[in-house]
Formats: C-alpha cells, structure tokens, sequence
C-alpha cells in the first residue's frame, strides 16, 4: 500500500509502502519500505491478522526516526 508519513503541521516527512512479509519463523510483520531507502520494521501481526501491535511497534519507529509523535499514517489504496 502506498503511504505518506505526515507532521501535525502537515508536512510530508516520507513517502513509502507498507508491506507485510513473513519471517522465517512464518509470523508476518509490518514494515515501512521509503522512497528514501529507509527500511522501518514494524511489529509481528497477531495470528487473528490483527494489526494493533504491528503498527505501535511501527509508530514507535516512526518517533525512532523523525522524532516526533502524533504523526499521520495517510495510506492511499489504489
């Protein structure tokens, strides 16, 4: 999924894909591929496919790398 990572100001910070992939241990995880080549490893997806642990663990790196909370995930499906 193409996405863009967004300030509180509304500033574009990144823009990148969400994707999942599967370990070798076969859990899958959520990551955040830039277009700036930054890789940002997200958390492992819950086996009923939930995401709310993937993405926290993804948000935390997201305040790793741009140092700021509070920041928007717009995701664009097309």
């Amino acid at each position: 999924m193409r996405c863009a990572i967004v300030s509180r100001a509304g500033q574009v910070l990144a823009y990148g894909h969400l994707k999942l992939h599967r370990e070798v241990s076969g859990d899958l995880r959520l990551d955040l591929h830039t277009d700036g080549g930054k890789h940002l490893q997200g958390g492992v997806v819950g086996d009923d496919g939930d995401l709310t642990t993937a993405s926290h663990a993804l948000a935390q790196q997201f305040f790793d790398v741009w140092g700021m909370s509070d920041l928007i995930l717009n995701v664009t499906l097309r």
